[in-house]
């Protein structure tokens, strides 16, 4: 028994030195990364002695142009770390806006999170580690705060028009679960690559509207956030194909599958859940494909939504598969004046001044103008990226059922 209790005793102790391997007991430089200090610089330390050259991009860095397939794009700038005697290679940035950054290392070459901060995140097959710099009105909706927080599920649902299983994010406001209310709902879109997790993941949705609705802002909603790519069942890696590699490029994504799919999505939520299902009371958002989507669904179902938004949104009639429903985008201009004629309670635009999308934006605007057809629209600084999706949130959700 003695000799039971003596191994068992080295079991523990072996498995405790094993979990222990990570943790760094005293020994080699001790360092952070990311490092914040006093008036927002930013120090970015790398320990890596055997290395001969470590640089870091990220979006707080200034932007460069690059042309992709006639379009013009802004990527982040990189910058050199320098390294020490004991081999910890450092980069500081000048003080820095408040904001949510995304960041990645250039170790020789390779591109790696930062091994030194534990917070990273997924953008479609990319890894980026992520820092948050708060301080002002707009970054503090991106934080968790003290406030009553809304619940968020993954939920899983039938769509007979893709013949699929598939999955949702779903937000449910503060006091959902006991109130015994309705509640208006908002359907929100992710782009080409994104999937169900992009909004409540790098989009901050439930920060946002808990602090929202927290601060009396908003109005207590569901948030829906769909899965665009009606291909697939939910985001890479949890569906029944395993762990796929992710990629951009997926079928029927921009051909009419998802906008005719759609309505399996609300009337699931509208059996689901306890929500005001009147055209009053529904809201459509997304950025770039999924304001695609988002503008398609509604001229197609001028009856269903009161709040339209686009942020950022690809605005133009595609040059349609004839194996998809080229019926969705015929007639644009024919059925934006439909939609107007149901009297829309807010038709919002939201993009930014170097997006590469801003001329069929502008194009729209200009078409809506001609017919006299009443929008919101907000221009800001930069180009297709998530800074400014999560602003459009910010300033979209606040105008909706009131």
């Amino acid at each position: 028994m003695r000799k039971l209790i003596i191994m068992a005793a080295l079991c523990l102790t072996a498995m405790a030195a094993q979990a222990q391997q990570n943790l760094n007991w005293g020994q080699g430089p001790q360092v952070a990364s990311p490092d914040v200090h006093a008036g927002n610089s930013v120090t970015f330390n790398l320990i890596a002695p055997e290395a001969q050259k470590v640089q870091i991009t990220g979006d707080f860095l200034p932007t460069t142009k690059v042309e992709y397939q006639g379009n013009s794009y802004d990527v982040p700038g990189v910058a050199d770390l320098v390294k020490d005697d004991k081999g910890v290679w450092s980069f500081t940035t000048t003080p820095l806006k408040p904001e949510l950054y995304t960041y990645n290392m250039i170790v020789d070459g390779v591109k790696i999170i930062d091994p030194l901060n534990v917070y990273n995140i997924r953008d479609i097959n990319n890894l980026f580690s992520v820092l948050l710099i708060g301080g002002d009105a707009r970054t503090n909706l991106y934080k968790v705060n003290k406030v009553a927080h809304g619940t968020v599920s993954k939920v899983w649902y039938e769509s007979p028009t893709a013949g699929l299983t598939r999955r949702l994010t779903v937000y449910t406001p503060a006091g959902y679960e006991t109130s015994g209310k309705k509640y208006p709902v908002l359907y929100l879109l992710h782009g080409i690559g994104g999937d169900e997790n992009a909004w409540s993941e790098l989009g901050r949705a439930a920060q946002i509207l808990d602090n929202l609705i927290a601060q009396g802002k908003a109005e207590p909603m569901l948030v829906v956030m769909t899965n665009g790519n009606i291909s697939q069942e939910a985001c890479p890696g949890e569906t029944s194909e395993g762990f796929r590699v992710p990629t951009m490029m997926l079928p029927k994504t921009m051909e009419g599958s998802f906008e005719t799919a759609f309505p399996d999505v609300v009337k699931f939520i509208e059996k689901t859940y306890r929500v005001k299902k009147d055209k009053a009371h529904r809201a459509i958002a997304g950025l770039s494909m999924g304001g695609f989507h988002s503008l398609f669904i509604s001229i197609n179902n001028p009856d269903l939504f009161g709040y339209i938004g686009l942020f950022s949104a690809a605005v133009d009639q595609q040059q349609t598969d004839p194996n998809g429903f080229p019926n969705i985008y015929a007639d644009r201009n024919k059925k934006i004046d439909g939609l107007f004629a149901k009297k829309p309670k807010l038709f919002w635009i939201g993009i930014g001044k170097t997006d590469f999308l801003i001329k069929n934006n502008n194009d729209l605007r200009a078409y809506l103008d001609s017919k006299g057809h009443k929008y919101t629209y907000l221009e800001t600084d930069g180009g297709h990226i998530w800074r400014n999706w999560r602003i459009y949130l910010s300033e979209f959700t606040p105008l909706l059922f009131k």
